[in-house]
């Protein structure tokens, strides 16, 4: 058998496919089908104390589209290149409630060898470091601190953050991390070019891991009724967004050195797909949106595709980590060819022949 275990600081995973927080993880049923499925770890949909950011469940809505922006169905016929365009919201449990459930769920992962991860999104720093002691006295193994929402600035002020300065990061991670003694993760926007300072930040503040990079904001005009779709700005993500996903990684590794566990999330929906972002430089890999939209296969399989490529590569999973990430180069370095742009450029037109449409 491959060996596909990980560690995430003191974590240690027996796969670095993680089920990330999603609509799809807010009721028991979807996080006991996520141990099921396999996952070396699950992460709760978020909580908070916020009234507001509950209520933005009540009003989420989800869209599906091609690669020409109009809607497709859901489920397990979408295709790869699907995005999905959301207004997405909390989990609507109380915290007692909520807290209660992380208790039970972490029991049933324990069985299955899963890692079960409690995760806040910061509405307040007082809330967060309440709930990380909480989790820490039920029992929990990790805590995920989410300061790296799409939505900040498209929610009601105060119901979650998105946290853009290396010195804020710093004082709330600080604040988090030194309240409690099991490790926490902390997620980090992609909407930044200093993600690797964002990331310094949070480690040097005590984080074991950070979760990069979040969801960005987009906007998509419906053609037809020459409206936003979904009305607003909103989260999106998919399959395209695993280049930038790696190129962050590969950064971050490359300034905080290949002890730093990094976890990868935005834009793997495959086994393949973790394989990528963990040679950019990830300890292990969060799908969700692929999950949500296709089903719990997507866990199972991306769990038997990542070990029959190990297999095939002779490699366990911890061989893959940085592998590429640490054969980046420079333009600097790379070397001087033959005019090979010009095979790359559309030939002349010629005077009089007819322009034909692209389809």
């Amino acid at each position: 058998m491959t060996d596909l275990s990980v560690q995430v600081g003191r974590t240690r995973l027996k796969n670095p496919v993680i089920a990330a927080s999603g609509e799809h993880l807010i009721e028991d049923d979807g996080i006991l089908s996520a141990i099921a499925a396999g996952a070396g770890a699950v992460v709760m949909k978020s909580s908070n104390d916020s009234a507001a950011a509950q209520r933005q469940l009540l009003q989420a809505e989800y869209a599906a589209l091609d690669a020409n922006w109009n809607r497709v169905g859901w489920g397990s016929g979408a295709p790869r290149d699907t995005t999905l365009l959301t207004r997405s919201g909390l989990t609507p449990l109380g915290f007692e409630e909520w807290l209660d459930q992380a208790r039970r769920m972490d029991a049933a992962a324990r069985k299955a060898d899963c890692v079960l991860v409690a995760s806040v999104v910061m509405a307040g720093v007082e809330d967060a470091v309440r709930r990380a002691r909480a989790v820490e006295d039920a029992g929990l193994r990790v805590f995920e601190f989410n300061i790296g929402t799409p939505y900040a600035s498209q929610a009601a002020k105060g119901a979650v953050s998105t946290e853009l300065s290396p010195a804020r990061v710093a004082e709330l991670v600080g604040q988090v991390t030194s309240a409690v003694s099991i490790p926490v993760w902390v997620k980090l926007s992609g909407q930044s070019e200093r993600v690797p300072d964002l990331v310094a930040a949070a480690t040097g503040a005590g984080a074991e891991s950070a979760v990069i990079a979040g969801r960005a904001l987009g906007l998509v005009p419906d053609l037809e009724t020459m409206q936003p779709m979904l009305g607003t700005s909103c989260g999106i993500g998919g399959y395209w967004n695993l280049p930038l996903t790696c190129h962050w990684l590969a950064t971050t590794r490359a300034r905080l050195g290949p002890d730093q566990a990094l976890i990868g999330i935005n834009g793997a929906c495959s086994g393949p797909d973790v394989a990528r972002m963990m040679l950019a430089g990830a300890s292990a890999v969060g799908l969700s949106s692929a999950v949500m939209l296709r089903g719990w296969n997507v866990l199972r399989d991306a769990v038997a595709d990542l070990e029959a490529y190990c297999a095939g590569k002779g490699a366990s999973a911890r061989d893959l980590v940085g592998r590429a990430a640490d054969a980046r180069r420079s333009f600097a370095e790379m070397p001087v060819l033959d005019q090979v742009w010009r095979n790359h450029v559309p030939a002349p037109l010629v005077p009089g022949e007819e322009v034909r449409r692209n389809r």
